[in-house]
């Protein structure tokens, strides 16, 4: 076998074993799950309001609900991601044999639905149902660039079904608790070499796991609302298998079953609304989320032996937001707001499947009832990234495939549109 050859394998096992922690970066939470909350970006989302869709991230407001309520939430997620390798990086990727391209738009659009459900059973108790994709991600490279025995394609698939039950203690105080039942679904896709046509070797798997949810809405005096809602850790077995058209270390070109236990983190928001006149009011948010607690799983073969561990080793994450709104008149109310975003990762563990970095936010949108039990909501969001994003895979990067490091830089953006429709009985 030749000296290239082992390094095309080499690099193929290292890259494809990893795929996990790369793909599982801070952009694969999906924070899109109201168009309403969306035109403040997010402020004052535990905090409640018009729209029940407040109860994913604190269920204690589903006490908020009048009868009987139901929303249906749509938003289009239009990324835009290129990553392109340095000189240094062509230089040597091309002389193995390999393409010096950047990765194209490998960003992919994506539509993300969510709908909740309000029912008022007396003045103390409420019922509530929610049914979210919390967690997605979908992105493909070019079919021939520089990073292709890193990354080709990477594809996760969520869908959460949380039911709750909340109780008004009095006007000042309610309380509620909900539990979680999520189905997850990851695939994740590498070259098994550097040039063009290289065999491609995949990593994948799903699981159905469960998890809980907690909040509490206190209003200390009218017109403010304070919120702290809870979405715990939800750990799966994922089942499923590695393929390879190569012999990938002492393992045969062929399919063979895997397992690992990883979790998807807890999170904690906070929120507060203030209202300021009888028309207009201002809110915040701070979110903090788990990242931490993935660490490295492990990827075992059901042979038993060990295929290698995931390096997540992320930090924690935070969200801070604040925002506005103003009602025209009885039948359209205006809003607006802004966030940063804290990645849970930085350039010492940034990979080339999802490029994470901060972000911040800018968003606006309304809300039009054009008659008394039915509201429409409509939100707009541009994100771009806070800080001048890079990629430096070299010998202390946990992604380094002890042959080459790739060297390059981030362009990086995201427009969302999103639309609600919200019915009384």
């Amino acid at each position: 076998m030749t000296k290239r050859k082992y390094l095309y394998l080499s690099v193929s096992m290292v890259a494809l074993a990893g795929g996990m922690s790369e793909a599982l970066a801070g952009g694969f939470a999906l924070r899109e799950q109201s168009a309403y909350y969306q035109g403040t970006s997010f402020a004052g989302n535990a905090a409640g309001g018009a729209s029940i869709s407040s109860i994913f991230w604190n269920p204690a407001t589903v006490t908020n609900t009048i009868g009987l309520t139901f929303e249906s939430h749509s938003s289009l997620i239009a990324p835009e991601a290129t990553i392109t390798p340095d000189a240094a990086t062509r230089t040597t990727i091309t002389g193995f044999g390999g393409s010096g391209n950047d990765s194209g738009d490998m960003a992919n659009d994506a539509w993300i639905p969510a709908s909740y459900t309000g029912y008022q059973i007396d003045e103390s108790w409420y019922l509530g149902l929610a049914i979210n994709s919390q967690f997605g991600l979908a992105t493909k490279a070019g079919p021939a660039w520089s990073g292709q025995t890193f990354a080709r394609t990477s594809e996760v698939f969520s869908v959460n079904v949380n039911p709750m039950i909340g109780y008004k203690v009095n006007d000042m105080l309610s309380l509620a608790v909900g539990m979680q039942f999520q189905y997850f679904d990851v695939r994740l896709t590498s070259a098994t070499g550097l040039p063009a046509g290289s065999g491609t070797a995949a990593l994948k798997g799903d699981d159905i796991g469960f998890g809980f949810t907690a909040g509490l809405l206190f209003t200390p005096m009218e017109g403010t609302d304070i919120g702290v809602g809870y979405r715990s850790a939800i750990f799966h077995d994922l089942d499923g298998d590695f393929s390879t058209p190569v012999a990938v270390g002492p393992l045969p070109a062929g399919t063979y079953g895997i397992s690992t236990r990883m979790a998807t983190p807890d999170m904690v928001t906070l929120s507060a609304k203030q209202r300021i006149t009888d028309t207009f009011r201002v809110m915040g948010t701070v979110e903090w989320t788990n990242w931490s607690r993935l660490k490295e799983p492990s990827v075992v073969l059901d042979a038993g032996a060990q295929l290698r561990t995931l390096p997540f080793n992320y930090d924690d994450s935070w969200f801070f937001s604040v925002g506005a709104e103003y009602d025209w008149n009885e039948k359209l109310t205006l809003r607006a707001g802004a966030a940063y975003e804290l990645s849970p990762i930085d350039e010492d563990i940034r990979s080339l499947r999802l490029p994470d970095d901060d972000r911040i936010w800018l968003s606006a949108g309304l809300s039009y009832k054009p008659m008394e039990h039915l509201s429409f909501d409509f939100a707009y969001s541009h994100l771009f990234s806070a800080n001048d994003t890079k990629v430096n895979i070299d010998p202390n990067h946990q992604d380094y495939n002890g042959v080459f490091t790739y060297r390059g830089n981030v362009d990086s953006s995201v427009n969302i549109v999103s639309a609600s429709m919200r019915y009384t009985w």
